[in-house]
């Protein structure tokens, strides 16, 4: 396999992975280009890359700048905006947790804080109170983890990870 083959390999399956950690496949094809770049690039040059119209080129931009996966590169002499991706790995890993924490975690947290409201008094909603206890439960161990996760350096991360793996 030569570079080029390995560069598409690797957007494909960047891209592939989107579903996983909430994303469109665009968003993550993008942010895949972008990690692999030696150089910024303008909008101009993922459009031709990867083939995409330019307002799915701008949507995805922006939302990856907002997760905080891609910053803004200015160049002397240049109007046009040309974008980054962050290259530390493990800081990409605890920005995607970050955002997937707010987007999904978060609100399930604030859900079950509203049914665990409704008051028990017979068998089926006792079986209820008790379901929404233990998914809270759950919730807030794994809001916990996430949160320690975000707030670590990477060296953290990594010692944390290899004595999992012992």
């Amino acid at each position: 396999m030569n570079l080029e083959e390995g560069k598409l390999k690797f957007i494909e399956t960047w891209g592939g992975l989107a579903g996983s950690w909430g994303v469109t496949k665009t968003m993550a094809q993008i942010h895949a280009l972008l990690l692999i770049s030696t150089k910024p690039l303008c909008a101009d040059q993922v459009i031709d890359e990867l083939g995409i119209s330019r307002g799915n080129a701008n949507m995805n931009i922006r939302e990856l700048i907002d997760w905080g996966l891609v910053s803004k590169v200015g160049r002397e002499n240049d109007r046009k905006e040309y974008f980054e991706a962050e290259k530390d790995i493990w800081e990409v890993f605890r920005m995607i947790a970050v955002q997937r924490k707010k987007r999904e975690l978060q609100p399930v947290v604030i859900a079950l804080d509203e049914l665990a409201k409704v008051q028990a008094g017979c068998n089926e909603s006792e079986a209820f109170c008790k379901m929404v206890k233990d998914l809270k439960l759950i919730s807030c161990r794994a809001d916990a983890v996430l949160e320690q996760i975000t707030k670590k350096e990477s060296a953290w991360l990594l010692n944390g990870i290899v004595r999992l793996t012992k």
